[in-house]
Formats: C-alpha cells, structure tokens, sequence
C-alpha cells in the first residue's frame, strides 16, 4: 500500500466499487435465477390447471370425481414441495454468495486496519502506543464480535435447512395420506353403490 494519502483512497474507494459491483451482480443473478423459477412454475401450474379442469369436467359421478381429485392432488402437492425447496435452495446459495463477498472485504478491512495500527505505533510519539494497543483492542473485539455473528448465521442457516426438510417431509405424508384417504373412501363409495 502507497504512503501517499491520496493513492490510498483511490485505492479504497476503487476497492469499495469492486465490492459493490460484486454484490450487486450477485443480487440481480440471484433475482434473475429466481424470475426464470418463478416463470416455469407459473406455466407448469397455468398447464396443470387447465389439463385438471378438463378432467374434472369429465368425471360421470361423484365416486369418480372423487378418484380424480385424489390422483390430481398428489401431482400438486409434489410440485409444490419441489418449488419451495428451489426456493429455499436459491435463497440459500445467494446467502452464501453474499455472505463470501463480505467476509472476504471484512478480511481485508482488518489486515489493513492491523497494518495501519502497527505501522502507526511504530512511528509514534510517547504515549502513542497506549493508543495503538487500544485500537488494536477494539480491532480484536471486533473480529471475535463478527465471528460470532457469522457463526450464529451459519448455526440459524442449519437449523433453517433442517426445518425446511423436515416440513417439506411432513408435507409429502400428510399428501399420501390424504390421497390414500381419498382412494379408500372413493373405493368405499364404489362398493357401497354396487351393493345396492
């Protein structure tokens, strides 16, 4: 790094621009990412909605209403789950992305800052190094600080994962079950009609 005051902020505010492009551009490709989801499902359900209707509409009694409504719900739900989990993939990878890019700058803030540090108490007058240490004791306290918050994050993000696989998975058998409910009273429906 230069010793010219003017070199060094050029220098840091061609480093800030660095990192904000990269965040933005990390933004809009998780945005973008996540319009082209949002699009393919919108036409994956306007299709299914449509192809169910004209199923529906065929149904010559209410027992086989009844089959095709449970064998059309069970379709729905699997793309339900399956959107939700692109979802939380997508937010989940963006996170990461972000979350580099500011650890990263945060790295290279407090190699700076601790260079500054030393190369100012070692061109100190008296009394100067009490300064010192007492910055380098905020620098340390705040690393441990930001350590922490990133850990934390990264415990929130796990906790999250797992409630999001054990919902999704909750989901899915609540699906079967309802579906397998479905059947079982069209079927009772179809042998009650026959008895009679």
């Amino acid at each position: 790094m230069s010793d010219n005051p003017l070199e060094q902020l050029a220098q840091t505010q061609k480093a800030s621009a660095d990192v904000l492009s990269s965040l933005v551009r990390t933004a809009f490709s998780g945005v973008e990412q996540l319009t082209a989801l949002n699009i393919a499902a919108s036409r994956d359900f306007f299709n299914a909605s449509v192809s169910s209707t004209q199923q529906l509409l065929s149904a010559k009694d209410p027992q086989d209403l009844a089959k095709l409504n449970a064998s059309l719900a069970q379709p729905n739900i699997e793309k339900l789950i399956d959107y939700s989990s692109k979802v939380y993939a997508l937010s989940a990878k963006l996170q990461k992305e972000l979350a580099a890019v500011v650890e990263a700058q945060y790295d290279v803030f407090t190699r700076n800052a601790a260079a500054a540090i030393e190369k100012t108490s070692a061109n100190a007058p008296l009394g100067g190094d009490v300064f010192a240490a007492a910055l380098k004791s905020v620098l340390d306290a705040s690393t441990t600080t930001y350590g922490n918050l990133t850990q934390l994050t990264h415990q929130f993000a796990d906790i999250t994962d797992a409630n999001v696989h054990a919902a999704t998975s909750a989901t899915a058998k609540a699906a079967e079950a309802t579906s397998a409910a479905a059947n079982a009273a069209s079927t009772r429906a179809t042998a009650s009609k026959r008895s009679k």
